[in-house]
C-alpha cells in the first residue's frame, strides 16, 4: 500500500479511475514524484501527466489544516499533488486496500476485439499449484490478422495438464483470456539484469505445444483432415476428434477460413451456421462422410487470374463507394486511419522501404479507377513509391497532443479515387526513441482484416530492410511473407462473372423478399427534428458490463443454441422496439465476407453490410 505522503491511482486508459479488483495502470503522486527527467522533455511530458483529482487533493487539505487534532498536512505535499508520475504497471485494489502487482502495462494486447492483459493471465496461473512460472505471449504471424495467446510454464512438478489448467482458467477468466496453447518449458529465460526474456522464448509454431485437451485421434482420413485444419488455424497440434473448434481458441472469423479450408479440400460449401450447430472434427466429418449436402453446395469455380488486357471490373462492395464519391466527392466517410506507435531506435529508411514493398505486393494499393463506356474501371499501376515524411514533433509542448492534431488533419484529408495514391502516411517523431507511423487508407482499397495484413506484413520486412539481407532473396521471401497467387482485381473478375443472370437474381430475389414491407427509418423519440442532410456528427460510449451479468448473457445464449453475438443483437434489437414503438426492427452489420482461402492474404475491400430483421409482433419469446 502507498507509504506515508505518497498517492496511488488506478486509473483506465482515460485516466479514470477503476473499482476494486478491476485491473488499470498504477499512477503516482504526493511528495515522492519528481519534477520530470533530465533533458528529456518528451519522455517527461508522456510520464508526468497532470493530476485530475488535483481540486479533490486540494479541497480535503485544507478541510484537514482547519481540523486542529492531529498534524497538520504538509502544503509541500500540494504542489506535488498537481503532476501524477505514470509508472506504466498494471495493478488492482485488493478489498483490504493493498495493491496487487499483476505486470507491466505494455503487455496489453487486442484478442478478438477484446483488450487483454497479459500480466492478469499470468497472475491467476500463477495461483495453480502445478505452476511454478509463467510467462503468456500474443503469437502472431506475418500476414495473418489472428492474434493467439501461448502460456509459456515451468511446472512445479512432473508435467502440465492443459485440460486442467484451461477448467481453472475457465472458472476464474472470461474464454477470450483462454491461451490457445501450453508450452511447457525448463525455466523461464532471463536478461542479464533479471527480467524476462520475451525474446528467448520459443516460437510455438516449431514446437510439439501440448493439447488443449485430451486427444481422440482420428479413426478416418476425413477426420485427418479436418483435424490437420483445426490444427493449422488455431497453432493447436493434437487436436482430438471431439475437440470444440470454439472451445480451442476459435471464433468467427477463423470460422470463416476454416469453411474455406473445408471448400478446398472437401468441394462443398459449408455455412458457418453449420460449424456452431456441429463443431468438432467428429461432428464435420461425420455430416460429409454421410454425404449430407443439405446445408452446402458444390463450390464455386476457383478464382484464376483476369486479363489484365482487358477492362478490370470494380467488384460490388467497390462499385457501391466508387458511386458514393461520385455523388458526393471528397466525402471523408471512408477514410480509415491507423497509427502504428514504435518504441526503440527506428530506420526511417527501412520503414519506407518496407511500407512500398508492400505496395509492390498488394496491386489494390496501386490501383485508381476511370471510366470507360460509362462503366468505372480498375487502372494497375506498374509501379508506385510513396514517401513516408519524417515530422518531429518531440520540441512541442506535448508531443502526444501535437501528433493526435497531425493524425487527425491527415485523416481529414479527401482522396482522389481517379488519381490516387489511396494509401498515405506520415512517421512522427515524439522523441529519440518513440515514433508514431500514421496511414490513411481508403475504404475502396482495404478493411479492417487489411490492416491486419499490412501492419503484420510492415513489421516482418522492416526486420528484413534493417538488416539488409536483401541483396540476395525477394524481401516478401526473405520475410517469410506468402506468395500471392492472385490479386484484388483477380477477385472482383471473378466476382462479377459469377454473380450475373441466375446466379444474381436469386441473390436479389432473396433479399427482396427478406425486406419487403421493412420500414424506412427507425423512429426514436429524439430531442431534436432528423436534419434534412444526412452528416457524419456522432459520438462513440464505451462502458462495461458486470461480471455475474456478462456470464448470465452467455448462459442464455448457450441454453439457446446461440453465440454470444446473437444474443446481444436480440438484445439491442428489443431495446429498439421499446424505445420506437416499432414491431419490425433492421438493423445493419458488417460481415468479413472472406469465405474462401485464396483472398484471406489479401488487402482489399472484402466486407460487406447485411441487413438483421426482426419482429416483435405476436410477443416472441
Amino acid at each position: 500500500r502507498p507509504i506515508a505522503n505518497v498517492r496511488a491511482y488506478v486509473v483506465d486508459a482515460r485516466q479514470r479511475p477503476v473499482p476494486i479488483g478491476v485491473p488499470g495502470e498504477l499512477l503516482i503522486g504526493g511528495a515522492g514524484v519528481a519534477a520530470g527527467y533530465l533533458g528529456r522533455p518528451a519522455l517527461t511530458a508522456e510520464k508526468f501527466v497532470p493530476n485530475p483529482f488535483a481540486q479533490i487533493e486540494e479541497g480535503r487539505l485544507k478541510i484537514e489544516d482547519a481540523i486542529p487534532q492531529g498534524p497538520p498536512s504538509s502544503i509541500s505535499n500540494l504542489q506535488s499533488s498537481h503532476r501524477l508520475y505514470r509508472t506504466g504497471d498494471l495493478v488492482r485494489w485488493l478489498p483490504d486496500g493493498n495493491l496487487e502487482f499483476l505486470g507491466r502495462n505494455d503487455d496489453q494486447v487486442k484478442i478478438r476485439g477484446f483488450r487483454v492483459e497479459l500480466g492478469e493471465i499470468e497472475a491467476v496461473l500463477r495461483q495453480h499449484p502445478a505452476v511454478q512460472s509463467v510467462v503468456v505471449t500474443a503469437h502472431e504471424t506475418p500476414g495473418d490478422p489472428s492474434v493467439r495467446l501461448v502460456a509459456n510454464i515451468v511446472p512445479s512438478g512432473g508435467k502440465i495438464d492443459p485440460a486442467k489448467l484451461r477448467s481453472f482458467l475457465g472458472e476464474r477468466l472470461p474464454p477470450y483470456m483462454t491461451p490457445a496453447a501450453f508450452v511447457q518449458l525448463d525455466a523461464i529465460p532471463l536478461s542479464p539484469t533479471g527480467k524476462v526474456d520475451r525474446r528467448a522464448l520459443p516460437d510455438p509454431t516449431g514446437l510439439a505445444i501440448e493439447p488443449l485437451t485430451d486427444a481422440a485421434t482420428p479413426r478416418t482420413a476425413t477426420e485427418e483432415l479436418i483435424a490437420g485444419i483445426f490444427a493449422h488455424l488455431l497453432a493447436a497440434p493434437n487436436v482430438g476428434i471431439h475437440d470444440s473448434f470454439f472451445d480451442l481458441g476459435g471464433h468467427s472469423l477463423l470460422a470463416t477460413r476454416l469453411a474455406s479450408r473445408l471448400r478446398e479440400v472437401f468441394g462443398v460449401d459449408v455455412p458457418l451456421r453449420a460449424l456452431f450447430d456441429a463443431p468438432t472434427v467428429a461432428g464435420i466429418a461425420a455430416t460429409i462422410a454421410a454425404g449430407q449436402t443439405a446445408w452446402g453446395r458444390p463450390a464455386q469455380t476457383p478464382i484464376a487470374q483476369a486479363d489484365r488486357g482487358a477492362p478490370l471490373p470494380l467488384s460490388f462492395a467497390q462499385q457501391r463507394l466508387w458511386f458514393l464519391d461520385q455523388l458526393e466527392p471528397g466525402n471523408l466517410f471512408y477514410n480509415i486511419p491507423t497509427a502504428i506507435r514504435l518504441s526503440g531506435p527506428l530506420d526511417a529508411h527501412a520503414l519506407r522501404n518496407a511500407l512500398n514493398e508492400v505496395i509492390r505486393r498488394h496491386e489494390v494499393l496501386r490501383t485508381t479507377f476511370a471510366v470507360t463506356g460509362g462503366k468505372p474501371i480498375q487502372v494497375i499501376a506498374p509501379g508506385l513509391t510513396i514517401e513516408l515524411p519524417v515530422i518531429d514533433v518531440s520540441a512541442a509542448i506535448d508531443p502526444d497532443t501535437e501528433a493526435l492534431r497531425i493524425a487527425t488533419a491527415e485523416a481529414r484529408q479527401p482522396f482522389d479515387l481517379a488519381s490516387g495514391p489511396l494509401l498515405r502516411g506520415k512517421l512522427l517523431r515524439l522523441s529519440e526513441h518513440e515514433h508514431l507511423a500514421i496511414f490513411v487508407i481508403h475504404h475502396i482499397a482495404a478493411d479492417g482484416w487489411s490492416l491486419g495484413i499490412l501492419v503484420g506484413e510492415l513489421a516482418a520486412l522492416y526486420e528484413i530492410f534493417s538488416r539488409g539481407e536483401i541483396s540476395a532473396t525477394p524481401p516478401s521471401r526473405a520475410a517469410g511473407l506468402p506468395d500471392l497467387p492472385i490479386q484484388y482485381a483477380d477477385y472482383a473478375a471473378w466476382q462479377r462473372a459469377t454473380f450475373q443472370g441466375e446466379a444474381l437474381e436469386e441473390q436479389i430475389a432473396y433479399w427482396r423478399e427478406q425486406l419487403a414491407g421493412a420500414p424506412p427509418l427507425l423512429e426514436l423519440p429524439t430531442d431534436r427534428p432528423r436534419p434534412a442532410v444526412q452528416s457524419a456528427n456522432g459520438a462513440t460510449y464505451s462502458f462495461e458490463l458486470p461480471e455475474e451479468l456478462s456470464k448470465a448473457v452467455k448462459a442464455l445464449g448457450q441454453r439457446e443454441g446461440a453465440t454470444l453475438y446473437m444474443t446481444l443483437l436480440a438484445a439491442y434489437q428489443a431495446l429498439l422496439a421499446r424505445y420506437s414503438g416499432q414491431s419490425d426492427i433492421c438493423v445493419g452489420s458488417v460481415v468479413a465476407n472472406r469465405h474462401r482461402a485464396e483472398v484471406e492474404p489479401l488487402i482489399g475491400f472484402f466486407v460487406n453490410t447485411l441487413v438483421f430483421r426482426t419482429q416483435f409482433a405476436g410477443a416472441p419469446t
